[in-house]
């Protein structure tokens, strides 16, 4: 009886030490799982931020695309001038061929009514050829106008391709950067995991994946820096006791105290 009565004073320091314990390793077990947040914080705004890149090409591309299409229509429209110039010109040499075939006929004719009603379709033929020669004249007018469009949007695609092809050329060499810094990132990942026990792992890949790659946060000003949740007074009680994993009732994220600003 003696021996059980003096052993009894021994318990309460024996689950003061595992106890103790158990707040160091958890105390351990999360700020490895902060140093990992700072590398996934890292990987996933690469990540997000090459996500981005293709559409960033695609946005410069539809924009040299229309600018081409722009230019399509000019010269679709310098063309059509073109073919209406010739047509009109062709329109206006059958005109006058017509007109020296009738004035050539004039002296054949033998009653004077003939000769002038010869006289008025030589006139009206002259007129219709006149009428014609005043499209030919605007559409040469038209046509160097839309030539001279032409050239300077032609110029300003030399440019605007130049522009483009430097852009995407940035681009490009963005997203090797931030492929070689992933490929760090991920070195660095491997690395840091090797501290993180397995259950508490899963846990923090979980929350990870279900929220935008922020799994653990810091309370500060009583609110949870997830989701900007008030976190009450018991609860940061329980996150300073380091007895289990607490995480916001709001967010689902691990949550922790950063000691040195507390």
């Amino acid at each position: 009886m003696h021996e059980v009565r003096g052993s009894s004073p021994l318990m309460p320091t024996i689950r003061k030490d595992k106890v103790k314990s158990i707040m160091v390793e958890l105390k351990s077990q999360i700020n490895n799982l902060i140093k990992l947040q700072t590398i996934d914080t890292k990987i996933y705004d690469l990540k997000e931020e090459k996500e981005a890149k293709p559409q960033e090409i695609e946005v410069l591309r539809v924009a040299f695309e229309e600018k081409k299409e722009h230019l399509a229509s000019l010269e679709k429209n310098a063309q059509e001038l073109q073919v209406k110039r010739k047509t009109n010109e062709v329109e206006m040499a059958s005109k006058e061929e017509n007109v020296k075939k009738l004035q050539s006929q004039l002296y054949s004719l033998k009653t004077n009514k003939e000769y002038q009603t010869m006289l008025g379709e030589i006139n009206n033929t002259k007129a219709d050829a006149s009428v014609i020669e005043d499209k030919i004249l605007a559409l040469f007018e038209e046509g160097d106008k839309a030539k001279s469009e032409m050239e300077e949007e032609k110029k300003r695609l030399e440019e605007e391709e130049k522009a483009f092809n430097q852009s995407k050329n940035k681009v490009d060499i963005r997203i090797k950067e931030i492929d070689d810094r992933l490929t760090q990132l991920e070195a660095q990942r491997k690395q840091a995991v090797v501290d993180v026990e397995e259950r508490v792992l899963t846990q923090y890949e979980r929350i990870l994946k279900n929220r935008d790659g922020l799994a653990i946060v810091k309370v500060k000003d009583d609110s949870c820096k997830g989701c900007n949740m008030v976190v009450p007074p018991q609860v940061v009680n329980l996150i300073k006791m380091y007895e289990r994993i607490i995480t916001c009732e709001m967010c689902n994220r691990i949550l922790y105290i950063d000691e040195a600003t507390t």
